[in-house]
Formats: structure tokens, C-alpha cells, sequence
């Protein structure tokens, strides 16, 4: 297996102290989740029922997202279909083109990212500014997002400051957060006032309404929305919903799994154009119909983009969301990334113990670590399994089917406490690197048991 993770994770550790922070802060958003839970008695039936939601909507696709265009046609929006990045991206694009739009305004879209939306329009003339303030810190960075939630989670304030203080001319050595939100807020209010058009991604789309769901805690795609007459809203096709009733089993879901909250400070629904605009909305399926035909992989449609596997993952917590090469890192990455291209982002699937946290947590019950054992049983057929870890499989397949060898090799084990640290920590021993092997005990549990059995007859007589 490729070790491009965890070369990139390696050089993340370097600085331990960010390395120690971004665990340590992530872990209190995953605290703050399970608080959350625990005060919801109906929380596990929640989660039942979303996953079953998701199921149902994802096996009715055609039905639902048809019915979704005839509401939303009929609410005055104007609804396209795109079949990939390169049509979604096309349709953005010739919109603001016809239009004649230089100034674009955008709240945050995972599908925008996934799409390459914005370096796709900067390069054709049209400034993109992120709304959000996570994403316009990073684009003022020229970084991409390492969380899908938390966008910047791995950049500290101080570094936000120094930022500010080169960009908005704000006061040398402030970075006290409040002050700093003060000035992104002042920034941007005249980039709103000038945007001649605003897009928004969606949480949910609302088959039986029309309706486009946006969660938000910063109030951003509101106010992008405000001011221009010409309104965009793009969302994957799975996310879908019947109607309202299911919405609201979601909506009290999302939140709570994504940052300890009861419900995001805005939850936004969108339906028609504002008086003499428009309002235009893009249904992306981008390879999302290709997992329907993967009975293994198809829970990966269910996911609702609420981070919490992040925030669980011991990998991702100490590893840092640029040491993943799938642009949306931890373990719905990992599958989306799997999903999207094998080949490509097979290097990923080392980044997971498979201790199943991620699926423990996941409101809609994707099986995630379960998924990521499945595509790792494919890397031989890829082609990308790696040799040494085939030679040391297939070596301790023999011994243990071997019950007088492997007895042997457990009678033989504690030599190796004895041998010098050359020969136990080498380029063959990576679990050593950064870790001191345990002593081998002097006796087996099998010698050990046998004794106890023996000594057990014997005080029976």
C-alpha cells in the first residue's frame, strides 16, 4: 500500500504541539456530540430512521428528484441536471456569463470543492469570494478546507491575525477572536452590497416542497442571498428528502453530530426567486448514481456531511486533513475517495484502525470502517496491495495453521527481548517506529492454562 498518508502524517507530528491541539480540540467536539445525544431518550431511534430515510430516498431517486423539479418549476425556480464536475461547473458558469456577472458571492459548498468550481470561474474572469468564515480564511490562504465542517480547524488564531493584519489592516497582534470576526464581517459587508449574484450548496432538498434546506451558524448565505437578484443552488443528488416530517428527523440530527449544538443558528429554507429575479437550482450527480449499483458501498449516500466521523477518528485527529490525498479527508473520505477513483486514492485506506468509532458516531448509521475493510479485500485485484505486508500475511497464515509450529514459535518469542535494538527496530518493523515493542512473556497463555487445568484437577481430587 502506498505510504503517501502516512508520510504526510508524519511530517503533520512534527510540530507536536499543533499535533496535540488539533486532537485535543476535535476530541472536545466529539465530547460536546455525545452530551448532546444523551439528552435526546429517542436518539438511537432517530438515528434508525434517518438511516432508513436515506435508504428509501436513495432507492427512489428517480421518483423523488422528479417530483423535487416539478415543485420547484412550479415555485418559479429554474432546474438543471448535471452528469458530472465538467457540467455542473459549465452551467454555473454560463448562467453568470449570460448575465454578464463579475462579482460572485458563495456560502459554503463541499460540491463546489469537489467540483473545482472556483479556480473553473476565477479562470474565466468571474471573482469568487467564500462567504463563510472558515473558507475565506483559507481562500485569503490559498488553502483548501482539512474538515468538512470545520473548514479551518487547523489553522490557530494567531495565524488568522497575521493574516488579517496584511489583508484588512487590521491592528498588529490582535487576535482575539471576537475582534477578528469584527473585521471579517466588515470586510465582507461591502462584497455582499456588491455581489451581482450568490450561490448556495444545500443540506437538504425537499422533494414534496421545491424547497432548498441550508444550515448555517454564521447567517452567510442569508445575507448573499439578500442582495442580488440572481440566486444559484447546487446540490449532490443524494440529498434528497420526501418531505418535511423527514427533514425534521435530520435537522435534529445534524447539529448535535456535528458540533454539540441543538440546531445551527440559521436553517434557511429557499423557494422562489426574489421579485424580478431568478432563481436557478443544479442537481449533481457526479458518480453518485454509480454507488447505487455497489450493495457494499451504497450507505455511503447516506451520509449527511456532519464531520462527526472526523471528530472521532484517532487518525484523523493525529494526522491532520491534509495528509489524506481525497479532498475530503477522515473516514467518509476515505470512501467517498474510494467511490471516486480507486486508483488514485487507494493510499487512503491505511489511515483507519478500524476500531469502528466512525460508525458508532454516524447519525445516519453509514457503515464506514466496515466499508473500508471491504475496499481494502479489493487492493490485491487493483493491483496495489502492498508486497511486504502479502509476504507477512501469507507467513502468518502458515504458522497458525500450524498449531506445533506456532506453540514453538510462542516457546521461542521471549529471545527477542534480549536481542539488541538494530535487530528489533528496522525498516521490517514499522509498528516499532515511534513505539517500544512489549515484552514477550516468559510463559504462553496456552503453558499457562494447561498448568492451571492440570493444578485444577489436582485440587479436586
Amino acid at each position: 500500500m502506498s505510504t503517501k498518508h502516512s508520510k504526510a502524517a508524519e511530517k503533520f507530528l512534527q510540530d507536536s504541539k499543533m499535533a496535540a491541539w488539533h486532537n485535543e480540540t476535535l476530541w472536545m467536539v466529539r465530547a460536546k456530540r455525545d452530551k448532546m445525544s444523551k439528552e435526546v431518550p429517542e436518539w438511537e431511534e432517530l438515528r434508525n430512521k434517518a438511516c432508513e430515510l436515506k435508504l428509501y430516498s436513495n432507492s427512489h431517486l428517480e421518483e423523488l428528484l422528479l417530483e423535487f423539479e416539478k415543485n420547484a418549476t412550479a415555485n418559479g425556480a429554474i432546474v438543471h441536471w448535471a452528469k458530472d464536475a465538467d457540467e455542473y461547473c459549465a452551467i454555473v458558469y454560463e448562467i453568470l456569463n449570460e448575465h454578464n456577472v463579475h462579482h460572485f458571492i458563495k456560502s459554503k459548498s463541499m460540491l463546489a470543492e469537489e467540483c473545482g468550481l472556483n479556480p473553473f470561474l476565477m479562470e474565466r474572469g468571474i471573482d469568487v469570494v467564500e462567504s463563510d468564515l472558515g473558507e475565506r480564511i483559507l481562500q485569503l490562504m490559498h488553502l483548501e478546507p482539512s474538515h468538512i465542517v470545520l473548514p479551518a480547524i487547523h489553522i490557530k488564531r494567531e495565524q488568522v491575525g497575521e493574516l488579517f493584519e496584511k489583508e484588512m489592516g487590521t491592528e498588529e497582534g490582535n487576535f482575539d477572536p471576537t475582534y477578528l470576526t469584527h473585521a471579517a464581517r466588515k470586510n465582507l459587508r461591502p462584497l455582499f452590497l456588491n455581489a451581482e449574484a450568490a450561490m448556495t450548496g444545500a443540506n437538504f432538498a425537499v422533494a414534496s416542497t421545491g424547497d432548498i434546506v441550508v444550515c448555517t451558524n454564521e447567517g452567510n448565505a442569508d445575507m448573499g442571498t439578500s442582495y442580488p437578484k440572481l440566486n444559484i443552488a447546487a446540490f449532490g443528488m443524494e440529498k434528497i428528502v420526501p418531505d418535511l416530517d423527514a427533514l425534521g428527523v435530520f435537522t435534529r440530527l445534524l447539529a448535535r453530530s456535528a458540533t454539540g449544538q441543538p440546531v445551527t443558528t440559521y436553517t434557511s429554507h429557499y423557494r422562489r426567486p426574489r421579485e424580478g429575479g431568478e432563481y436557478h437550482i443544479i442537481i449533481v450527480d457526479n458518480g453518485r448514481s454509480t454507488l447505487l449499483s455497489k450493495p457494499d458501498h451504497i450507505k455511503t449516500l447516506n451520509c449527511i456531511r456532519c464531520g462527526a466521523c472526523m471528530n472521532t477518528c484517532p487518525v484523523y485527529r493525529r494526522s491532520g486533513g491534509y495528509s489524506y490525498t481525497y479532498f475530503i479527508p477522515g473516514p467518509i473520505g476515505i470512501n467517498l475517495g474510494m467511490a471516486h477513483d480507486p486508483e488514485k486514492y487507494y493510499d487512503n485506506l491505511s489511515a483507519c484502525s478500524l476500531c469502528m468509532s466512525c460508525s458508532d458516531v454516524c447519525p445516519v448509521k453509514v457503515d464506514l470502517a466496515e466499508q473500508i475493510y471491504k475496499w481494502r479485500q479489493d487492493l490485491d485485484g487493483l493491483g496495489k496491495a502492498n508486497t511486504g505486508k502479502k509476504i507477512m500475511s501469507g507467513g502468518m497464515k502458515f504458522l497458525m495453521e500450524r498449531p506445533a509450529l506456532f506453540n514453538a514459535a510462542l516457546w521461542a518469542a521471549p529471545v527477542v527481548n534480549g536481542l539488541p535494538r538494530f535487530m528489533k527496530y528496522n525498516d521490517l518493523d514499522d509498528w516499532g517506529k515511534g513505539r517500544e515493542l512489549p515484552e514477550f512473556a516468559k510463559e504462553s497463555f496456552n503453558e499457562m492454562w494447561k498448568k492451571n487445568k492440570v493444578q485444577g484437577k489436582e485440587e479436586s481430587k
